[in-house]
């Protein structure tokens, strides 16, 4: 029973895996109450931390004589407004996650720190006169000030602290201020916002199916308007994205835009740039503090008219809603695997229906849960047919490699086509989603093999790096010289792009190639600099991972391949086959973007797979429709929800005891409409030296389900083997592994 009380209670969310929030009295040296969505600084046990304002109440569940005072208000006024406060708090009840780490998820690390709410701009450090003449070499016994004097003016630009230290491997703040002092250097503090001073290029004319599209959403931008837009890759969805935030900018609002990686930020912003003369915010955890904490402050005071982000950006503050936009929509990186499991592309959904503005998605692979969205009259279906500026559709092929001689993963046929694509002048791009040398290093003598002894996996083999790899926990250990059981000689087995690479090399030795995956791309700037590369020419073979397949324009690829087409055929994840189907379209569409038809060769042991004719003979579109059918009779999203209870630990029945307690306690609370399924160990059972187990619930309906989590999950805590795992759960799970 709430007790009232004479002075007035706050209501604050604290990041602590605690559901719900904390009462707290205000602090007796501050005359005005801190205002709801405003941080302030509370005691927490024996330390201090920050919290949200979430309410304010005249009652507490907590005796008057046990509450204490805050520390301090850290804001005159709200961080949060009231209608991002509500999606927050949504949010922490649907995915049943801590309201407290819902709400520190949404701010900058800055902020959560306690830092001020202010813009300080960013730091630049640029050449003074002096410093363009000097010559590097010239500064006796300082080797450091030497490099770093000669770096800047190899760039010729401006860089950041940030920058720099990337660039030079060290701290470079003492070196910095020295080449101050001599004046060889200045700082500058300038605005996180991009902006170009030259004229914003003109609109191209669109097509009909452009045209039509633009209109449709214009239309609809004074409320809540859900459309998915489906264009084949190189429809010019971009294109429609721009016309459509003209007209946003033009009434004074702003707009929010997700893209699922940091990868395909540059090249997105780059086309922004050139064709709106407004400051544009970009927010992803690639930047530093300063940078991020700069950018969401001038989402939030209305200075950037554009917000381009990935996944966190879908919590970006903004003063004047207009329209949010979520690229490449299907992408399971939209999807938070750890800690607050939210989907960006659902949140965006649902603030753009809180905020009354208009919800772009697009894709040319939409997700199933979307296509099945349109059926059920929840999402306009805009579509974009045909490719842009006369394009034509790329023709694919499937190369039968039953049989065949492979060469590191290359077939005969495959590299013909590639040596005539290199000869018509054109670029290749080749697939394979496996990064390292080689998936296994082996003895063919003794069968030894290197195993992860922290995982059920293999080490890859990295060969360049001369290192072993596990790609799933992060361990490392060095290549042994010989068999560590029988002293023979060790192979590699199975093909990773590092050993594509090797052998485009071996094969076309004439023709440049570059490898694009997350090792070689890790330095910063390491990618950016890849891709101007590939668009300049200076590359002519592309070899990568998922990151070449999404979203780019290479205009000069004729020829993309995809090497191992079988990997998502036979997976125990009933989702395998979409990414699949998906990854194949979208590759696909990496050919022919330019004035020359493109080639799409895919290569596979089995040819006659009804998925890969249906997606070759009539299109994702086909594919879609087959897929919903199966996954209605399945009782599979998006025709049920599903919540995902994971439990792990370092002892191997931990997980299973604690699950099987979970079970039993789901059935004592008999949820109308919900099924369990297992515990069952997870498909990779140990990783990081830790034993995980999953169990499984599935409902018809999604109300049913959110019913059964609020009234079970309180008890888990208390359940006799719930401390001796680390366990969670994860709503509308997109990974089952």
């Amino acid at each position: 029973m709430p007790q009232s009380s004479a002075t007035p209670i706050l209501q604050i969310a604290v990041p602590t895996p605690v559901q719900g929030y904390f009462d707290y009295l205000p602090a007796p040296d501050e005359a005005n109450l801190p205002a709801i969505g405003a941080r302030v600084r509370v005691p927490f046990g024996r330390r201090q931390m920050v919290g949200v304002v979430i309410g304010h109440s005249e009652a507490s569940h907590v005796p008057s004589h046990r509450l204490r005072p805050i520390v301090a208000t850290l804001d005159a006024e709200p961080l949060l407004d009231a209608l991002l406060l509500n999606l927050l708090t949504w949010a922490a009840d649907y995915y049943q996650h801590p309201l407290g780490e819902v709400m520190a998820a949404a701010l900058p690390v800055a902020l959560r720190q306690g830092k001020p709410a202010q813009v300080q701009g960013i730091e630049y450090c640029t050449l003074t006169e002096a410093g363009r003449r000097t010559d590097p070499a010239s500064l006796p016994r300082a080797p450091r000030q030497t490099a770093l004097l000669r770096l800047l003016q190899d760039r010729q630009e401006a860089l950041t602290l940030e920058q720099l230290r990337t660039q030079q491997d060290t701290d470079p703040r003492q070196s910095l201020k020295a080449l101050v002092d001599k004046g060889l250097v200045q700082i500058d503090a300038r605005s996180c916002l991009t902006q170009v001073d030259t004229p914003p290029a003109p609109a191209p004319a669109l097509n009909a199916a452009q045209q039509q599209a633009v209109e449709a959403i214009v239309a609809s931008l004074d409320g809540f308007t859900g459309h998915l837009l489906e264009g084949v890759t190189g429809s010019g969805k971009t294109e429609v994205y721009l016309q459509v935030i003209r007209q946003v900018l033009a009434s004074g609002r702003q707009c929010l835009v997700l893209v699922p990686e940091i990868a395909l930020t540059p090249q997105l912003l780059d086309r922004f740039r050139a064709r709106l003369d407004i400051p544009i915010a970009v927010l992803h955890s690639g930047l530093n503090d300063s940078e991020r904490l700069c950018a969401w402050l001038c989402a939030r005071s209305g200075e950037a008219g554009v917000v381009i982000g990935t996944r966190s950006a879908v919590f970006a503050p903004w003063a004047r809603p207009g329209l949010i936009i979520v690229d490449e929509e299907h992408d399971p990186s939209l999807k938070q695997q750890d800690g607050f499991r939210y989907h960006a592309r659902d949140l965006a959904v649902m603030r753009a229906h809180r905020e009354q503005v208009p919800v772009v998605l697009g894709s040319a692979t939409p997700a199933l849960e979307s296509l099945a969205n349109v059926a059920r009259g929840q999402y306009r279906h805009l579509s974009l047919p045909g490719r842009a500026g006369g394009a034509s559709a790329p023709r694919l092929k499937l190369l039968d490699v039953r049989s065949q001689f492979m060469d590191e993963g290359l077939s005969v046929p495959l590299l013909d086509r590639i040596q005539q694509h290199l000869e018509d002048d054109g670029q290749v791009l080749l697939f394979l989603n496996r990064r390292g040398y080689a998936p296994a290093l082996i003895c063919h003598e003794c069968g030894w093999v290197a195993d992860c002894h922290r995982c059920d996996a293999r080490m890859t083999w990295h060969a360049g790096i001369r290192r072993l790899r596990c790609h799933h926990c992060g361990h490392e250990t060095g290549v042994p010289a010989q068999c560590p059981s029988c002293s023979r000689p060790l192979v590699g087995r199975g093909q990773g792009t590092e050993r594509v690479e090797q052998a485009l090399r071996r094969h076309f030795p004439a023709w440049p190639v570059v490898r694009i995956d997350r090792d070689s791309t890790r330095r910063k700037g390491a990618l950016a600099s890849a891709l101007e590369g590939v668009r300049s020419g200076q590359h002519r073979i592309l070899v990568g991972t998922q990151m070449l397949a999404k979203g780019h324009d290479f205009p000069n690829v004729t020829l993309a391949a995809i090497l191992e087409a079988d990997q998502g055929l036979f997976s125990a994840d009933f989702r395998a086959v979409e990414r699949l189907a998906q990854t194949i379209v979208q590759v696909a569409g990496r050919a022919g973007r330019g004035a020359r038809p493109g080639e799409v060769l895919i290569q596979t042991h089995h040819p006659d797979h009804p998925l890969l004719l249906t997606l070759l003979r009539a299109g994702y579109g086909a594919f879609a429709q087959a897929a919903l059918a199966e996954r209605r009779e399945a009782h599979l999203p998006p025709y049920a929800a599903l919540a995902l209870l994971r439990a792990e630990a370092a002892d191997a029945e931990a997980p299973r005891v604690f699950l099987e307690g979970a079970s039993q306690a789901l059935t004592s609370k008999n949820p109308q409409g919900v099924q369990a399924w297992g515990p069952a160990p997870a498909p990779m059972e140990r990783k990081a030296g830790r034993y995980r187990a999953h169990l499984l619930l599935q409902a018809d309906q999604r109300r049913d389900l959110r019913k059964a989590l609020a009234i079970w999950l309180p008890d888990l805590p208390r359940l006799p083997g719930a401390r001796k795992v680390r366990w969670s759960v994860d709503v509308d799970p997109v990974d089952l592994q």
